[in-house]
């Protein structure tokens, strides 16, 4: 972290000499970016939280554990493809979930089909491509997350 931090502080030196305008527009629109995203994250990790004291770690073990097997995947399944979260947002709630005793196999699932499926915005999807390439499209992903989900469970 303290690299990623001292890489960043040299780009911003070198850019600053270079172009002192461009890159204090930069820093001002990414600043602005920043705190326009802060109360989103801010809230959905609050939620995240909230839930995570509500549901008891024994449960959440028992249905996404090691020893869940493909429950875990479907139940990561459901939530992934009916959740609308950010990537920047879920990236996070996973690395909790991991703490909390998910295994890596579910958090794969769960993140692919996120990222991949989204069967929530499936109308507005097949009001562009069709409902057949937007459900076949669907599909594939989900077969492709489960896959992914065999192999990290596979290697991990």
């Amino acid at each position: 972290m303290k690299l990623l931090i001292i890489f960043t502080a040299i780009c911003l030196f070198v850019s600053l000499i270079v172009n002192r305008q461009k890159t204090w527009a930069g820093v001002k629109k990414g600043a602005l970016m920043f705190f326009r995203l802060l109360p989103t994250l801010v809230l959905m990790l609050a939620l995240v939280s909230i839930v995570l004291y509500l549901i008891p770690e024994e449960k959440l073990v028992e249905y996404m554990g090691e020893g869940s097997g493909i429950t875990g995947w479907m139940t990561a399944a459901l939530f992934g493809s009916v959740a609308l979260i950010p990537g920047f947002i879920a990236y996070p709630l996973c690395g909790i979930l991991i703490k909390s005793g998910v295994a890596y196999s579910v958090i794969a699932v769960f993140i692919t089909i996120l990222m991949m499926t989204g069967f929530l915005t499936l109308p507005v999807e097949a009001r562009f491509f069709g409902w057949r390439v937007s459900i076949l499209r669907n599909l594939v992903s989900l077969v492709a997350a489960l896959l992914i989900g065999l192999i990290m469970g596979f290697f991990l």
